[in-house]
């Protein structure tokens, strides 16, 4: 028990571990909701103990340093706002016998789980555990895609899982090459397998297995970022789940398995032999940025529309940290933070939205701000932001990334430029649809809590206008980490 108040990892931990299990055996969907919410609210105090409490020396196991901080903090905070929009969203699911109490249990347990899986992925010092732990993040969440048990969302499901699985694989052979380029140096066992024993002697591997490894971990763990064209599993995921492991998945899931690709990018980048792993990931981020752009266009359901732009905004992300630099980093690592609060926000009112008008199709949601202005300006401002639209965080990060390309890569920054232009005058031509004109489909009064939703909204709004100078400087150490 000490070692709880000692470590609050521990507690990130143990917290939504036990709740799973007592979520999973207790019956009722209100008192299961409230405990979901408390035991997200537990979590996210135990990650802000981080910053007061002394860390401890990192253990064969457990890691906590500047960068995984970021992580675990915005997981922890934006898993508990989706467990606070999950509890009315899926209370009307119920209602409307979408799901069943039994089907409910499940979604309450397996909620946890997930959230277990993804902090324990952020705290590993261990590149197997890591592995591990995502795997059973991705698993949990194809079990709740699934969910409705209709054909469409089965179909989603096993799709993700199939996908998923050769990502994972992938990325289990690039572990195995990083644990073999260690072994001659850092002997058999769990010592070639410790991050910390891996950076600091990284630059003693074999070169060219460190390569080979990159390539299949970018690969396999680019599957989970979403990144073209490895994303086919994305849309379908998010258009037949919940909307709020849509949130999740957005939010957070995407954000775990990037973290996997910064860490072995820090790994190799210390090897003075080894490949520069920033072209590969600037060549895939941009790739999916003007893929996603245009797919905008195409899109007639509302939740595969924000999926894609999903795929766009890591792209843009992974193509920072690619191009690397402090002030790349640091305007990779502000624009992760704002997208996963902004599309978060988004998938919270689309939910609402959706449930209200009875269909995901855009052409059924017209006139918003007529018939719910509540909802309607919310999702209006989250489109705007997502957008990149001034002055909200996103334009912030999305300046900082196209300036600090311009005066290193012209050429590469028309492409960015490009792609963001593109993206841009589809969310527009949508948004237009979606608060003017007659309202269509039910016009009754939503019965939901819209805190979660104008919560992020200003939180990107607040980061847009001024970034504390703490978090300014928190930023910059962890920019500099990523090289």
């Amino acid at each position: 028990m000490t070692g709880l108040f000692a470590n609050p990892a521990y507690a990130i931990l143990a917290i939504p571990a036990v709740s799973a299990l007592l979520l999973a055996a207790l019956p009722g969907y209100r008192l299961t909701a409230r405990l979901n919410v408390l035991a997200s609210l537990l979590t996210l105090i135990a990650a802000l103990s981080l910053f007061v409490v002394p860390r401890a020396a990192p253990g064969a196991y457990l890691l906590v340093d500047d960068l995984n901080i970021v992580f675990v903090v915005l997981n922890t905070f934006v898993g508990f706002t989706a467990a606070t929009f999950s509890a009315s969203y899926i209370g009307h699911e119920i209602e409307t016998g979408k799901l069943t109490p039994v089907y409910v249990r499940f979604y309450h347990g397996m909620y946890q789980l997930m959230m277990f899986g993804m902090n324990l992925a952020l705290l590993s010092n261990n590149i197997g555990l890591m592995w591990v732990a995502i795997e059973v993040a991705t698993l949990t969440t194809v079990l709740m895609v699934g969910i409705y048990r209709t054909h469409a969302a089965l179909e989603a499901a096993w799709k993700y899982f199939i996908l998923g699985s050769v990502g994972i694989a992938l990325a289990l052979f690039g572990t195995i090459l990083v644990y073999l380029a260690a072994q001659p140096v850092l002997g058999e066992g769990e010592a070639a397998m410790i991050w910390t024993n891996l950076l600091s002697r990284a630059a003693d591997f074999d070169p060219k297995i460190l390569n080979l490894a990159f390539v299949f971990l970018l690969l396999g763990y680019g599957t989970k970022v979403g990144l073209a064209p490895l994303h086919a599993w994305l849309p379908d995921a998010h258009a037949e789940g919940p909307t709020p492991i849509s949130a999740v998945l957005s939010g957070l899931l995407l954000n775990v398995a990037l973290y996997a690709v910064l860490r072995f990018k820090m790994l190799i980048a210390t090897h003075p032999e080894a490949m520069a792993p920033g072209p590969l990931m600037v060549s895939m981020g941009l790739l999916s940025l003007i893929f996603a752009a245009f797919m905008l266009y195409r899109r007639r359901d509302i939740k595969r529309l924000f999926a894609y732009s999903s795929i766009e905004h890591m792209g843009i992300i992974v193509f920072a940290f690619g191009m690397g630099g402090p002030l790349a980093n640091f305007a990779g690592l502000l624009h992760m933070v704002m997208h996963s609060l902004t599309k978060s926000a988004i998938f919270y009112s689309v939910g609402h939205v959706a449930q209200i008008k009875g269909t995901q199709q855009i052409d059924g949601i017209r006139g918003l701000t007529q018939s719910h202005p509540v909802l309607g300006w919310g999702l209006a401002l989250g489109v705007l932001a997502i957008a990149g639209m001034p002055p909200f965080g996103v334009f912030m990060s999305e300046f900082l990334i196209v300036t600090s390309t311009f005066a290193r890569e012209p050429l590469l920054a028309l492409l960015l430029v490009f792609g963001l232009l593109v993206a841009f005058g589809a969310l527009l031509m949508r948004l237009a649809g979606f608060i003017f004109g007659e309202p269509t489909g039910k016009v009754g009064p939503a019965e939901a809590s819209f805190v979660p939703l104008y919560a992020h909204l200003a939180l990107v709004l607040a980061a847009g206008i001024y970034l504390p100078g703490p978090v300014v400087a928190w930023f910059q150490s962890v920019a500099a980490l990523l090289g």
